[in-house]
């Protein structure tokens, strides 16, 4: 009896330990399998994405030829109101069976220019935010200050940006990206909240201002705040000219229209302003590209130039002798080099004059794919 009594705890133990082994195969089972789930979720969504993808650059493609056509036809493109709001319908071009592609645009140089932003138009911009004048007139100040070389700043502000933790100097030169606004004394605490993040000024300021480079913002796709920043033109003219864009009002019996010259816009818009400081072609156009399959989708951005169209700032070599010196290396470099071409360098190369030998109606600014594309929300007028 007393064998009995000793094998029962040895038992207990055996089976305690079993159970214990069971638990942690199962957590780690568990682990794996859900693991493996989210390994498989992002190989189906690559999958889908690269075969979606060559649809986005076909429908891309498709628009690129209708906008083109339009552009021949009509001497420039001037709004989507011409007819090429919907280019795939317009070209007879359907996607692959299940598939559904959505082209969107954004007039880029319906916005001000950054590299044309003097302190007047920037001032009369904020102004149209019913900002203060003394605020507007000092942000602007600063962006100024920022942009330019040598400037002198107008105003009581005095940024010390080499007293900063890790010190740094003016850039000037335009910006580059939005977010560089963070980095500007006064300006970051008119366009982020207290936690760092982009307030309703900054959405404003995006979609007023455009980082590529042309001569005048397009009058046919430029918002009440452009036109009074650019134009001086009051609620009443932005009115009477959105009316006549959207057939709406006095117009309602002539349907949508767009300008084709200043003197048509100084007639609508009435006594005051200045028309001869927009232009009436596009010079950037956004072109937003989304394909659905199922629950799948891919989304594409490409800004497109015209001929002659607007170009991305660039900025000379700040030590322009260091510049010259490494160019001067890097071509006695090429000259004596007796290395041989590899075969990559080679097909790079005939690509290359290959493109050359190709006629592309447009030039391509940017181009961004997926997750790249931001998803800023939308503007939001900040309260006075």
């Amino acid at each position: 009896m007393r064998d009995m009594g000793t094998r029962r705890p040895l038992r207990s133990s055996i089976l305690v330990v079993v159970l214990v082994t069971l638990v942690f195969a199962s957590a780690a089972l568990t682990a794996l399998v859900e693991k493996a789930g989210n390994d498989l979720l992002v190989e189906v969504r690559q999958a889908d994405a690269r075969r979606l993808r060559q649809e986005a650059f076909s429908a891309l493609e498709v628009t690129v030829a209708v906008l083109e056509d339009f552009r021949q036809a009509d001497n420039g493109l001037h709004s989507p109101s011409e007819g090429w709001a919907d280019p795939l319908a317009w070209a007879g071009w359907s996607p692959g069976e299940g598939r559904k592609v959505e082209v969107a645009f954004k007039d880029e140089s319906g916005k001000i220019p950054v590299a044309k932003a003097d302190l007047t138009t920037l001032t009369n911009l904020f102004e149209a935010w019913q900002m203060q004048p003394s605020d507007a007139e000092k942000l602007a100040d600063v962006i100024e200050g920022w942009m330019l070389s040598s400037y002198v700043y107008s105003t009581t502000v005095a940024p010390d940006y080499g007293s900063a933790t890790i010190p740094y100097a003016e850039p000037q030169r335009p910006l580059r990206s939005y977010t560089e606004l963070a980095a500007i004394a006064y300006a970051k605490d008119v366009f982020f909240d207290e936690n760092g993040l982009p307030n309703g000024y900054f959405w404003r300021f995006v979609d007023d201002v455009s980082l590529f480079k042309y001569p005048q913002p397009n009058v046919n796709t430029a918002n009440p705040d452009v036109l009074a920043a650019v134009g001086q033109y009051g609620d009443s003219q932005s009115q009477h000219l959105q009316d006549y864009l959207q057939g709406a009002g006095q117009y309602a019996q002539l349907g949508q229209q767009w300008f084709q010259d200043p003197t048509t816009v100084a007639a609508v818009a009435g006594v005051g302003g200045n028309a001869g400081a927009f232009a009436t072609t596009i010079s950037a156009l956004r072109v937003n590209i989304t394909v659905r399959e199922g629950r799948s989708s891919y989304r594409l951005s490409a800004v497109l130039a015209p001929q002659g169209g607007a170009t991305i700032n660039q900025t000379a070599a700040t030590n322009a002798t260091a510049a010259a010196s490494t160019s001067s290396t890097a071509a006695t470099t090429s000259v004596t080099s007796t290395a041989q071409p590899t075969s990559t360098a080679t097909t790079a190369q005939t690509a290359a004059a290959a493109s050359q030998s190709i006629n592309y109606p447009y030039t391509v600014l940017e181009m961004l794919e997926e997750d790249d594309i931001p998803q800023p929300p939308p503007p939001v007028t900040p309260k006075p």
